[in-house]
């Protein structure tokens, strides 16, 4: 009997294990993938056209086919399987860079078809990244949750960092329809591995829910979030991080750099790169942190200490007569900027993880893709609205007054709801106590 036992829970780490390996291989090559076409082809338009506009508007085109689809994807996760979408997802990509490929030869590539190209692109992984999502509990156990959402984080920082460079080099060196066939080859590739997932690993079966139509289907997500005190507190504190870091970091801090304190692009370059360094360290560490402090605590020091990197960034404005050397401006942002990326996965990555816990299977596709979205939605009107105040008052104005409202804003949302009751640290979250 206890061999027997002994073979039934190696054989189901053993799965859980292969599930890990090909979400982890899914994940990369999709994200990553997705990261060095949108760069690479978007200086291909810089070279085609030497417009800037369209350089921008090939990057755009990805930005807004993520916000309106964010939703959707949410409610096809909901409706579908999770693990067909996920598999014809990363199919349906391989065959759109294929037929591009071919189309290319055929053709050339020009600005209707790149643009198109970008916008399928990004839909197809949208829905693939919310599927992949919200099946995360169902492919591992409730422990090793956490270890696969820091996973998700990683590859999705190391995206941004070697994306475009990556993306930079295949432009330089290699030709980019090359590139195309090679990345189709590879989406076809991820998707075969994918069939092999077992997405009902620790999948419990609910009672199907009768389904209205899409819209209503988004409606309901909202009211589950507006419903629930501490679900609508941490998605509402998750939009003021992202709110005030537009606002008072992405805006300010290249004029700062640049105009100010007259540091190079490739300076600011490498300040810029500490944050998905720093991202990647905070998901490393995660787990043990939050194993040791409750969360809604850590969500206080965690918003203190934002505000604080944030009035930070002005500190060398205001000690002008004090000049640090160009080294020492680069060490000290580039220590900002590494805090920045740590504090941000120590919030993403536990609210991640309490969602996906907290929330039933039927509902977490809307829940989990509303609140992404709220996220991308309010990052621009913060870079709108900073854009605008920088040509108003001194730059040193914005990360200032940006620090003193997040840390009051965070912490009076924090007061005057139930977040104390989501303890990352118990097994499982009552759903009695989100309400």
């Amino acid at each position: 009997m206890t061999n027997k036992t002994t073979i039934n829970v190696t054989s189901k780490n053993k799965k859980e294990f292969n599930n890990l390996l090909l979400f982890s291989l899914g994940q990369f090559i999709s994200v990553f993938g997705t990261s060095v076409y949108t760069f690479a082809i978007g200086l291909y338009v810089l070279k085609l056209t030497g417009s800037g506009l369209s350089f921008a508007t090939t990057l755009g085109f990805g930005l807004v086919a993520t916000i309106i689809f964010n939703p959707i994807a949410g409610v096809m996760a909901d409706r579908f399987s999770k693990k067909k979408m996920v598999v014809i997802m990363d199919l349906l990509n391989g065959l759109l860079f294929i037929a591009l490929y071919f189309v290319s030869l055929e053709y050339g590539l020009n600005l209707i078809v790149i643009y198109l190209s970008t916008f399928l692109t990004t839909v197809f992984t949208t829905i693939f990244s919310i599927s992949f999502e919200t099946a995360k509990p169902n492919i591992v156990s409730a422990k090793k949750l956490m270890n696969i959402n820091s996973i998700s984080r990683i590859i999705n920082s190391l995206s941004k960092i070697a994306g475009p460079l990556v993306g930079g080099w295949v432009f330089a060196y290699i030709d980019i329809q090359s590139f195309i066939i090679i990345n189709g080859i590879s989406f076809i590739f991820s998707g075969i591995s994918e069939i092999f997932i077992d997405f009902k690993y620790n999948y419990q079966a609910k009672v199907k829910e009768v389904k209205a139509g899409f819209i209503k289907d988004i409606k309901q997500g909202f009211l589950y979030i507006i419903n629930r005190k501490a679900i609508m507190a941490i998605c509402s504190v998750l939009i003021s991080v992202n709110f005030f870091i537009s606002f008072s970091v992405t805006v300010p801090l290249p004029y700062i750099i640049n105009n100010v304190l007259k540091l190079s692009s490739k300076q600011f370059g490498f300040i810029q790169s500490a944050l998905p360094v720093g991202m990647i360290l905070g998901a490393i560490c995660v787990k043990k942190v939050i194993e040791k402090v409750a969360y809604h605590k850590l969500l206080v020091f965690i918003s203190v200490l934002l505000a604080v990197s944030m009035v930070l960034i002005a500190m060398p404005l205001l000690l002008l007569n004090f000049k640090l050397g160009i080294r020492n401006y680069l060490l000290y942002y580039s220590i900002i900027i590494t805090v920045f990326g740590i504090a941000l996965s120590l919030i993403d990555i536990p609210i991640i993880y309490i969602l996906q816990k907290i929330i039933p299977n039927e509902f977490r596709g809307r829940v989990l893709s509303i609140s992404i979205s709220a996220g991308k939605i309010i990052s621009p009107i913060g870079l709108m609205i900073s854009g605008f105040l920088l040509n108003k008052l001194p730059a040193y104005i914005l990360p200032l007054v940006g620090g003193v409202l997040l840390i009051i804003i965070n912490v009076l949302i924090l007061k005057y709801s139930n977040v104390e009751n989501l303890d990352v640290r118990q097994k499982q979250t009552p759903l009695e106590n989100i309400s």
